[in-house]
């Protein structure tokens, strides 16, 4: 049978090469072990081949004829150029074959020397002919080895199955070095299953099975990073996304995914990922995991109920990130995002009175700066949130960056939506219950109906000031005063 290989190449020497060369170059072929996998059937194969170069190169009568038949092709590289990827599963025809290798040299071997060609072929990095010539014998030519003809069934088959799996695994690995990192995955999976059901080869699944997971971060980008059309892909990176996460025990959790990726690294990775989401898909994975609970997770989940709750006009969606921020001013200053979450609600006492407990400097001192002459600071965090929610939240969405100049980021247009106005008007409904007195208790307040100042000496929490009694429109609540706010209070539950 013909291969796809020149004697100059499986000894690796020029062809200009003296004859001292090659004879050094012969002994140091001999000397250099293929990987310790590799049975010694094809290495004793593979060291024929080499002989078999020897014998021919370093003669001048059968060298120059070689030589002769290789300047007959002028296709004749050194290093010949690669078959394009993919190539399909099914088994390759004796004329695809013919066509692959059409003008590269080729050179005969004994049939009984077929493992020892495939591990010259590794050798020299031409994975792709590996895989074209191989996967044949595990298939269509599979009645070849049955037969015997090329030694012992078992060992035969084994050894087949080893070239195809460090072929695609080495093929995954330049894969990754050209950041087509999905077809990476798919290369070393494709190596991992060839060597599933060998038992011998354990170390060499767990290298291929390490590679595959610090190769997994820069898979689910890939994936995410995908038209939104493409649904499949994009699901697959988000259930690898979710492994990653179970593994680590969430975001910033203690777990081993063995991706390599410490805590931090962790955190800069959904950093990044989180511009190829959209609002429903970043609602779905932070909602979920802050219930680990996991205060990172808490963080982003705010973000994405706050860029729903706004660009959808639902502000129930904003309640659940007020939930979420007051359990994180526990331990951190997030009261400006809370008294952005007041002003959605059109609760502007209480957006001022948040306000004033926040230690961001530089936006306070932009707020004040916007809010010159009015009573209160409300002017000026209505300019900041309608710049925050552009900037800061539209901007991680991929379904929201297109909309941060059309206008959808408008204060005026959220307040004047009917949606918007009639679950507010419901807020303040359920926040204000009417007391009814029992007929024969007298006129005093029941427990219930205590001052706020009462309220909040006895819980230790303090009061939650409702919206205004009616808000019609946005200028309505920018011209609101503390003086019309009504005076009742009530504690959230």
């Amino acid at each position: 049978m013909r291969i796809p290989l020149d004697y100059y190449r499986i000894l690796c020497v020029p062809a200009k090469a003296t004859t001292a060369q090659i004879t050094q170059a012969y002994r140091d072929r001999l000397s250099q072990f293929p990987r310790r996998e590799h049975n010694a059937l094809a290495i004793e194969a593979r060291n024929r081949i080499i002989e078999q170069a020897f014998e021919v190169l370093s003669q001048t009568e059968t060298r120059a004829v070689y030589d002769h038949e290789l300047s007959g092709n002028m296709f004749r590289s050194l290093v010949p150029s690669r078959p394009k990827l993919p190539f399909p599963d099914r088994p390759s025809s004796d004329t695809e074959l013919e066509a692959l290798t059409a003008h590269q040299p080729t050179i005969d071997i004994a049939e009984k020397d077929l493992l020892g060609g495939l591990l010259l072929l590794l050798d020299l990095g031409e994975y792709e002919l590996v895989l074209k010539w191989a996967a044949p014998y595990l298939k269509g030519k599979g009645k070849l080895v049955k037969e015997g003809k090329f030694g012992a069934v078992e060992i035969v088959e084994q050894e087949l199955r080893l070239c195809l799996a460090l072929a695609h695994w080495e093929l995954s690995r330049e894969q990754w070095l050209q950041q087509h990192y999905e077809q990476a995955a798919l290369s070393g999976q494709k190596s991992q299953e060839l060597l599933v059901d060998v038992a011998q080869f354990a170390d060499l699944q767990q290298e291929i099975q390490g590679d595959l997971n610090r190769l997994r971060p820069y898979q689910v980008l890939e994936l995410l990073a995908l038209p939104e059309s493409e649904t499949q892909e994009r699901q697959r990176g988000l259930q690898l996304l979710q492994e990653m996460l179970s593994a680590r025990v969430g975001i910033d959790g203690q777990g081993d995914d063995q991706s390599g990726l410490s805590i931090d690294d962790f955190l800069r990775f959904i950093q990044q990922l989180r511009s190829y989401l959209t609002v429903q898909e970043q609602l779905d994975l932070f909602v979920a995991e802050s219930k680990r609970p996991s205060a990172a997770a808490a963080y982003l989940a705010v973000y994405a109920l706050l860029a729903a709750g706004f660009s959808q006009r639902k502000p129930d969606l904003v309640v659940q990130a007020q939930t979420l921020l007051k359990r994180l001013g526990k331990r951190q200053d997030v009261f400006l995002e809370q008294s952005i979450c007041a002003l959605l609600l059109g609760q502007p006492t209480e957006a001022n009175q948040l306000l004033e407990q926040s230690q961001e400097q530089e936006a306070i001192a932009y707020i004040q700066e916007q809010s010159e002459g009015a009573p209160d600071l409300l002017p000026g965090l209505c300019l900041y949130g309608e710049q925050w929610l552009k900037t800061e939240v539209f901007s991680h969405f991929r379904d929201l960056r297109q909309r941060r100049e059309d206008g959808s980021v408008s204060l005026t247009a959220y307040f004047a939506d009917p949606e918007v106005q009639q679950y507010l008007d419901d807020l303040l409904t359920e926040a204000v219950p009417t007391p009814t007195p029992h007929p024969d208790t007298e006129s005093t307040a029941a427990p219930s109906e205590k001052p706020p100042e009462t309220l909040q000496s006895e819980t230790g929490v303090s009061p939650h000031p409702s919206r205004p009694a009616k808000v019609d429109s946005f200028e309505d609540l920018v011209t609101q005063t503390p003086a019309t706010v009504p005076r009742h209070r009530l504690l959230l539950v």
